[in-house]
């Protein structure tokens, strides 16, 4: 069994991990984040990440679950005051089980497999954690290699891109990269060609008219803004998603969501 830790007081320890929480800045120093619920933690621990310590309540009764994930992950434990477990866990209605604290992978797209039919989505300086979340839920749901975030961008690693994600985020690799620059060369010195594709409402082309069946980055611009000049500039094709209604444009991550389905749907045998 790993060893165990105690913490009934809001202590040094326990102000690190709680910080974790609501501080982009103190993430990053210590490079780990917290994670809530039973399907990230498991997937946390099934895809190998670094699992740094392992909090449980001191609470009584612990499920098969909680039990196993302890002694397979190896990480070291840590026994907190249930109210401890509470307020680390975020929720008004319940204490959770199991939170684990994990090791953030360095931003390297050499961490992106490159596939025949690569398939990689860039989101452009994303202002809303939990669109970021969004996206990577659906990038993995529709067979991408992973994710760039790219430009001064909300977190992929705040606990409500880590929610929304539902355990993605651990399924395939995110990468934070400064600009379209860096994203640019990465692609080149593939050894494949690959397109850059670009979303827009404005787009010449309709995205079903436009082969996304060979190797292809996808870039989705900001929430508010969209692609920056530089991005639009750096693809070879910008795409439209045509939609009805009063709408006046889709939802950033509902937009990713549609362009990755209808590349799945044009790479499906048959």
């Amino acid at each position: 069994m790993p060893r165990t830790l105690r913490i009934t007081t809001r202590n040094a320890t326990f102000q690190q991990w709680q910080a974790l929480l609501g501080n982009r800045n103190k993430r990053h120093q210590a490079g780990e984040f917290l994670v809530q619920g039973v399907r990230p933690v498991s997937l946390a621990v099934e895809h190998g990440w670094e699992i740094r310590a392992l909090l449980t309540s001191d609470a009584p009764g612990m499920s098969k679950w909680a039990r196993e994930l302890i002694e397979t992950s190896g990480a070291p434990r840590v026994l907190l005051a249930a109210d401890l477990m509470a307020e680390l866990g975020e929720k008004d209605d319940e204490t959770p089980e199991l939170l684990a604290v994990v090791g953030m992978p360095a931003d390297d797209p050499t961490r992106i497999s490159v596939r025949p039919k690569l398939l990689v989505v860039v989101f452009d300086r994303p202002t809303t954690p939990g669109n970021v979340g969004t996206l990577i839920r659906s990038a993995d749901a529709f067979g991408a290699a992973g994710v760039i975030v790219t430009g001064h961008a909300a977190d992929p690693y705040d606990p409500r891109a880590v929610r929304a994600s539902t355990g993605s985020l651990f399924a395939l690799p995110v990468v934070r990269l400064p600009s379209h620059r860096e994203v640019v060369a990465w692609a080149g010195a593939l050894g494949v060609p690959v397109q850059i594709v670009g979303t827009d409402e404005r787009g010449p082309v309709d995205i079903a008219e436009h082969d996304l069946t060979g190797p292809t980055v996808l870039a989705v611009g900001n929430e508010t803004h969209g692609l920056s000049t530089a991005w639009r500039e750096a693809c070879d094709q910008m795409v439209r998603i045509p939609i009805t209604g009063a709408a006046s444009s889709l939802n950033a991550a509902s937009a990713a969501t549609v362009a990755l389905y209808e590349a799945a749907r044009q790479r499906r045998p048959g």
